[in-house]
């Protein structure tokens, strides 16, 4: 998505092609600077640190391919676009060779053209600079999972605040979706775990795992869990092994991942990706129950799904399922840890009451908190952990 308040760096010594083209990128509604030649461009550009440069290649002082080059060299990720009627071969692949985003020759006669390789460029630099935040997120996780390591055998303490700070913001509000979260260990160590994320401009993913277990051993698992998922979503923007980040492949490539580990650990997990133009949510199971909780105004049900734990057969294979989210709706997630709070005497008793639960908490984590007394639990036999993912509620 390009950046809505960009600011763009008109370098021309035509001042009529450079006016029109900043009245009607202005109407387009981003800023406008200008400059008469290449030095003062420069100039500006240094000053205001501009998002795009649109500049002439045959310009007074400093010519358009010199300008390139200390552009990029000043700010590789700001995006040139050459704009001159200079339109020999040559000039266009030196342009092109120099890092400019794109050449387009003058005349313009539909403007349009400007405004769509402009935006193209912005979307392009904006990526950019997305891909190499998580490159540095992925380096972060790979200190943390070193350092945490170390500090799950020495002081439980400091390993349960390395567990709380790989959980996500919570609340986490992303466009109209709303994500809350609760996890409460049985022990000072949690083997449940959760995660939200934006996979691109258009996607958000999340899941929930249930390690067996307790303990430090299975908190462990949660890292090794965050590890993995920050590194596919990382050679997802790369176009690796994973690029469409797809909730079936992921649970697979975890599942093969834990088995290579040897650890003696396997998780039941749910996760699912929000397409947030189609209004669709794609989600896997890997042996998981009781099932996500669909909760809207006029009903409570279950979400489809079946599959094998992760981390314990070398053969399994996961689904995708696919839903069309309705307008209000909120989506509850749990941990098994949630059935020994269930009324009933059998497991099918208790999953038999558990739609009906949410149902009366109104589809929300508060509402939910208050029917199962989260905030006066004593100790439990196992984990608890909700996810509670909602719109327009």
């Amino acid at each position: 998505m390009q950046k809505t308040s960009a600011t763009l760096l008109i370098i021309d010594d035509d001042e009529v092609v450079r006016a029109s083209l900043a009245a009607y990128l202005e109407d387009s509604g981003f800023s406008v600077l200008q400059a008469g030649n290449g030095l003062q461009g420069l100039q500006t550009f240094e000053k205001n640190k501009p998002d795009l440069v649109i500049c002439d290649l045959r310009m007074p002082q400093v010519g358009g391919l010199e300008l390139i080059r200390q552009v990029t060299s000043l700010s590789a990720q700001t995006p040139v676009i050459v704009v001159s009627g200079a339109g020999v071969m040559s000039d266009v692949v030196e342009a092109l060779r120099l890092g400019a985003a794109d050449y387009l020759i003058k005349p313009l006669e539909d403007l349009a053209v400007l405004e769509h390789s402009v935006k193209r460029a912005l979307d392009r630099a904006h990526l950019l600079q997305e891909n190499q935040l998580y490159r540095q997120k992925l380096e972060t996780a790979n200190r943390e999972l070193e350092a945490s390591l170390h500090l799950l055998q020495e002081d439980q303490d400091a390993g349960r605040q390395v567990q709380m700070n790989m959980l996500p913001t919570n609340p986490w509000a992303i466009d109209s979706f709303q994500f809350e979260h609760e996890i409460i260990p049985s022990l000072y160590l949690s083997g449940d775990f959760v995660d939200y994320f934006r996979v691109d401009e258009r996607r958000v993913a999340f899941y929930l795992a249930d390690v067996s277990g307790h303990g430090a051993s299975s908190a462990f698992i949660t890292v090794l869990l965050k590890f993995m998922t920050t590194r596919l979503l990382f050679e997802s923007k790369r176009g690796g092994t994973l690029p469409e980040f797809k909730p079936s492949e992921v649970l697979g490539h975890i599942n093969r991942g834990l088995i290579s580990c040897k650890l003696g650990k396997h998780v039941t997990m749910v996760g699912g990706v929000i397409d947030e133009q189609s209004g669709k949510l794609t989600y896997s199971v890997g042996g998981h129950l009781p099932l996500p909780v669909l909760y809207t105004p006029t009903e409570t049900r279950y979400l489809d799904g079946r599959g094998l734990p992760v981390g314990l057969f070398n053969e399994a294979t996961y689904s995708d399922h696919v839903l069309d989210l309705p307008e209000s709706f909120s989506l509850t997630l749990l941990s098994d840890g949630i059935l020994d709070l269930l009324p009933g005497d059998t497991l099918k008793e208790k999953e038999a009451n558990l739609p009906e639960l949410v149902k009366s908490a109104g589809g929300s984590l508060d509402g939910l908190r208050r029917k199962f007394g989260l905030a006066t639990l004593g100790e439990m036999p196992d984990d608890i952990a909700l996810l509670v993912l909602s719109r327009n509620l």
